[in-house]
């Protein structure tokens, strides 16, 4: 697989009058990998892929896609799969006709029967756009972007609507299209879902990004947390923690597993019951509301 980075973007600013919703942003996305662009609302994340995706030219900076600008259609648009939060497609369309015209729009060849089948809408082929659930349209969005097999998938909330079992069924899509090769760039509300999936992450705050990495990158960056209660009084604790008047105590710490061994050994040796005992390391929605605090 080649290491030329998928999607280059390079000190990317949109603004919008006096609004500047992207400042100075910079990242690549390299092939094969599920990278995840994060934020609150209004960070500026589906901006940027707009940007990216070619829906809107930047104000200023460089940004390559396949080595092409995303303003060379004919170049970029039948590598790349399209899931948008909504897709605005004709009600009086049947699911097979949307499926279909994507198909043409894109310049993508495909079995529009096998797309329908992979996402579980072959019951429904013939019904118009109009009649589906919103679990049902979200699936539809879903196929729209799969078809014929594109190297790049962006997945604007792609889970949004969806059951659990809807939701798992779109997760085995998106892993046997990254084994065949494709590109995936996430966003998503669900921060578990990028937690599990997501080889990097790029967290954004005010149109700017706050931090990038790895999830483990990412977490190493809080201290986990230990917390319990106590007899009050009690003895001298072996580690820094805070502890309140009715003990309840929280330890922040960047040595869980040291500092853990500590606390259950006091604990033994003094016999005292740490009551509602809970510790685990930072997990990236911490990491999240750190930088919207």
């Amino acid at each position: 697989m080649s290491t030329t980075p998928v999607i280059e973007v390079e000190r990317l600013n949109l603004t919008y009058g006096d609004f500047h919703a992207v400042k100075d942003l910079s990242f690549e996305v390299r092939p094969g990998e599920l990278y995840a662009l994060l934020g609150t609302n209004g960070a500026g994340k589906t901006t940027t892929l707009e940007v990216v995706e070619g829906h809107r030219r930047p104000t200023s900076g460089t940004v390559r896609v396949f080595g092409h600008s995303p303003a060379e259609r004919r170049a970029v648009r039948p590598r790349m799969g399209v899931m948008l939060q909504e897709s605005g497609f004709s009600p009086d369309l049947t699911v097979r006709e949307s499926v279909g015209l994507v198909g043409r729009l894109t310049r993508r060849t495909d079995n529009v029967d096998r797309v329908l089948d992979l996402v579980d809408l072959t019951g429904r082929a013939g019904r118009k756009v109009s009649q589906l659930s919103g679990g049902e349209k979200r699936r539809l969005d879903f196929a729209t972007a799969v078809y014929g097999t594109p190297e790049l998938i962006f997945l604007d909330e792609p889970t949004t609507g969806l059951d659990i079992q809807s939701r798992d069924a779109v997760w085995t899509t998106v892993d046997r299209l990254r084994e065949n090769g494709a590109t995936i760039v996430l966003t998503t509300h669900y921060l578990e879902e990028a937690q599990q999936r997501a080889d990097r992450i790029g967290l954004m705050h005010e149109g700017a990004f706050h931090r990038e990495g790895t999830v483990s990158e990412l977490t190493r960056t809080l201290p986990a947390v230990i917390r319990f209660s106590v007899p009050v009084p009690a003895p001298m604790l072996p580690v820094r923690a805070d502890v309140a008047a009715d003990g309840t105590v929280m330890v922040e710490t960047f040595e869980l597993q040291k500092d853990l061994h500590l606390l259950l050994g006091w604990a033994q040796d003094h016999a005292v019951e740490l009551r509602d005992l809970a510790a685990g390391p930072t997990r990236l929605d911490d990491v999240f509301r750190a930088i919207n605090s």
